[in-house]
């Protein structure tokens, strides 16, 4: 059964997208059915704010992404923002365009993902927007969060000596993207073939069904250490290592053999004839936690679960540098995803840094 979006009205559909929510967070005082939503934050704590948009054809290509997929991955990349600042994330709203190609079903099932989402992470829906749309599908969500005074980390303070760390592994969600492109491409216009991902399952669910590192914030705080800097990994380690250095006014060194990369993308990456260094470098989408400790850390670090030590942060005279497996040396480089960055053609996406635009 299809429902037209029109046969509801606006605010029929929001009714229905949010009937049942309920508030969980204290800072949460009133939600979703009026002009604008309240909240309050005690005075100790510092507000934080973080906004993503998501455009249909840029960003996600429903051929082979489920709307319940795309909502759930939509909110976690807005948590991974405030974990990125060592806060914890506690409210969003959700703002939608719909064209008319959508059903109210269609909705439903991407508002589950959201929906799910907010549930494994403790985060109220509070509000949202919905308006029709002649390009497709676009989605704007904006997430509030907190974090002691204190603690919040930004990005420009990581200081020379300071170690250089990254979550998790590197390079699957784009593994898992290409993965997707080849299956889309291969199968066109057969809607009987079915592509077979076994063994290629961790990939695919990089790509389509992230996680924020909550579990590495809270051990940061559980073993006593501030990062001095941190960012997630939205657009690939090299740009968020630059974005660090920049903002930091530092250079660095960080260490090919030391690069966290799990099997499945190692093997991909033979497959699809890619350098699998280049790949864990510019994949993006990885949304793991990159930070900075000072070196009095290095022994707690070392021994932390789910964290790799890849660097150390250097004068700033001495640039940004990756050292390769032989000793080599070579200027590390923003080659990750830039979403205002003019066409370009396959080849040349390929050739110049393994992302997609």
């Amino acid at each position: 059964m299809r429902t037209e979006i029109a046969s509801l009205g606006e605010f029929g559909l929001i009714r229905r997208l949010t009937e049942g929510i309920e508030l969980k967070n204290e800072s949460s005082r009133y939600g979703v059915g009026d002009d604008a939503a309240v909240l309050s934050y005690p005075a100790e704590k510092q507000v934080l704010i973080t906004t993503d948009l998501l455009m249909e054809g840029v960003h996600f290509d429903l051929v082979y992404v489920p709307l319940k997929h795309l909502g759930y991955k939509a909110a976690v990349v807005n948590f991974s923002d405030i974990y990125a600042m060592n806060g914890t994330p506690k409210q969003i709203t959700v703002s939608l365009a719909l064209s008319k190609r959508f059903s109210v079903e269609d909705i439903e099932e991407l508002y589950a993902g959201i929906r799910l989402a907010c549930e494994e992470y403790n985060v109220d829906i509070v509000g949202g927007d919905t308006s029709s749309s002649l390009t497709g599908l676009t989605i704007s969500i904006t997430c509030i969060g907190e974090a002691d005074k204190d603690k919040v980390v930004y990005r420009n303070g990581a200081k020379e000596t300071d170690l250089v760390c990254v979550t998790g592994d590197l390079g699957a969600a784009y593994m898992g993207l290409q993965l997707l492109e080849r299956e889309k491409i291969a199968l066109k216009g057969n809607t009987e073939l079915q592509p077979d991902f076994s063994g290629k399952e961790y990939l695919l669910e990089r790509q389509l069904k992230p996680e924020a590192r909550r579990d590495i914030i809270e051990k940061l705080a559980e073993e006593g250490i501030q990062p001095t800097s941190m960012m997630d990994i939205s657009d690939g380690l090299s740009s968020e290592l630059l974005h660090i250095c920049t903002q930091s006014k530092v250079g660095c060194r960080v260490y090919e053999e030391h690069i966290p990369i799990d099997y499945q993308t190692a093997v991909m990456a033979e497959e699809f004839n890619m350098n699998l260094t280049t790949c864990a470098l510019n994949g993006g989408e990885d949304y793991e936690l990159l930070f900075t400790v000072p070196i009095a850390d290095h022994e707690k670090i070392s021994e932390m679960e789910g964290v790799k030590l890849i660097g150390h942060i250097t004068k700033p005279e001495l640039g940004c540098a990756l050292i390769t497996r032989d000793g080599q040396e070579f200027e590390l480089k923003a080659q990750g995803w830039n979403p205002l960055k003019g066409e370009t053609s396959e080849e040349e996406k390929t050739d110049e840094n393994g992302e997609t635009e």
